[in-house]
This record gives C-alpha cells, structure tokens and sequence, in this order.
C-alpha cells in the first residue's frame, strides 16, 4: 500500500472503529475522496458492526446469554485486531471472517 493513501486515509480508518456513528462518519467522509485503505476498515467494522446486532439480537435472545458473552469477546478481540491494523497502517483482515467482509461490502 502506497504511504500516503495510508497517511491520507488512517484518521478515518481509526474513526470507523468507534461504534456505529464513528463508522457512519468515516463512510459519508470518505464517500467523495474513495480512499482506498479507509474503505478497507470501514469494511471490516461493517462486518464486525453487523456481527455484534446478530449478537444481541439473536444469540443472545434464542441461544442464550452465555454463548451470547462468549461471541461478545470474540467480537471484541476481532476489533481490537483492527483497529490495532488500522493504527498500524496496515490493511490487516480480521481472522476468519475478514476476507468475507472485504468480497460482501465490495463497493464501500
């Protein structure tokens, strides 16, 4: 990845990680500049975003709150994955579902 698409676009990658609204901003900000190594983490949250309602609204609910719990902290685990990647300027898919988010949210 070129440097300076990294050192153009790590503020926004980084902001995407926090919660929802900060991938929200980074997505509207980053709509009209395409930053290539932005859209690669707001990816990756969407997924991770999309990953914690299917937790809590249907592990928790259906399976229970133990498995719900355990889910929780593998969720966060992938996150602080990225977002140690993004801090990094790195374009670091999360484990196991990373390259999936990249192929589904294709044209973020």
């Amino acid at each position: 990845m070129e440097n300076q698409t990294v050192n153009e676009g790590k503020t926004m990658a980084l902001i995407s990680y926090i919660t929802i609204v900060g991938t929200l901003i980074a997505f509207i900000s980053n709509y009209n500049t395409k930053n290539s190594f932005t859209s690669f983490h707001i990816r990756q949250m969407v997924g991770l975003n999309l990953l914690y309602f299917a937790n809590q609204w249907i592990i928790y609910k259906y399976i229970g709150s133990t498995a719900g719990w355990a889910f929780g902290i593998v969720i966060f685990v992938l996150w602080i994955i990225g977002i140690l990647g993004a801090f990094k300027g790195e374009e670091k898919s999360v484990p196991v579902i990373g390259e999936q988010f990249q192929d589904w949210f294709k044209n973020i």
